[in-house]
């Protein structure tokens, strides 16, 4: 059993497998209150004003209690991120970095503009920690990437992958869990799904574009490199997108 448990975790995809990773170790160690949550929510006075930058990223990796919440996340972020990572981005690694970075400063930035308007603050100000809404958000896309798979919701129902993001959201308002979460997450991933896939097919215009300097962290992906005394470039990557 720990030999399949080993060989499943060395498999998957580097991002995957490190923000797993991640995740795990930051909720476990706050568990056992070796990590404090309150070093890591998201702050903007302290970020601003104390420098306290690391809560830009650290929100993003604390899944709340140990309970069957955090497993079905922890469920979901291993399945979809892996499904994103090796399909839609597959040999595309800095690309999907980029869409997480993306995300990411989506998320960020919403919650940071909605503080500041009123009758919204409050629900706002309640948002520490958006680990979830990426989640969700990589959801969103692999349901947009993916729009005629059939899915079952617990064996109850059947239904094509393009409502996935909406049964999730209905099962979320079912069991009384807050929709603020899951919501900011379809924002996200729609900005990304547009700007991406549909604003590029309209337009003939690309405006995501993954800058050179990320693409070079990543091996699997081709850089533009200019040799000396050579007109060759290796093609972008781009150009090799396959949904």
């Amino acid at each position: 059993m720990a030999q399949a448990v080993e060989e499943w975790y060395k498999q998957m995809p580097i991002i995957t497998r490190s923000y797993l990773t991640a995740a795990v170790v930051t909720t476990v160690g706050c568990s056992l209150e070796i990590i404090s949550p309150y070093n890591l929510y998201l702050n903007p006075k302290l970020i601003v004003q104390q420098y306290e930058i690391w809560r830009l990223v650290t929100n993003f990796l604390y899944f709340r209690k140990m309970d069957l919440d955090f497993l079905f996340h922890m469920f979901f972020l291993a399945r979809y991120c892996k499904l994103l990572e090796e399909n839609s981005f597959r040999g595309r690694t800095a690309d999907f970095f980029f869409m997480l970075l993306f995300g990411a400063t989506v998320l960020t930035g919403i919650v940071l503009i909605g503080g500041m308007i009123p009758y919204l603050s409050e629900s706002f100000a309640n948002i520490l920690f958006l680990s979830n809404s990426l989640t969700f958000m990589m959801v969103y896309v692999w349901s947009k990437h993916n729009p005629y798979i059939h899915m079952s919701f617990l064996g109850l129902f059947t239904f094509t992958a393009a409502y996935l993001p909406w049964v999730l959201l209905g099962f979320s308002i079912l069991v009384g869990s807050t929709t603020w979460v899951d919501l900011l997450g379809m924002i996200a991933g729609h900005a990304y799904y547009f700007l991406e896939d549909v604003y590029p097919q309209m337009t003939g215009r690309r405006p995501l574009k993954t800058p050179l300097f990320i693409k070079a962290l990543f091996a699997d992906d081709d850089v533009l490199v200019a040799q000396p005394g050579s007109e060759r470039f290796a093609p972008p990557a781009q150009d090799l997108h396959q949904d």
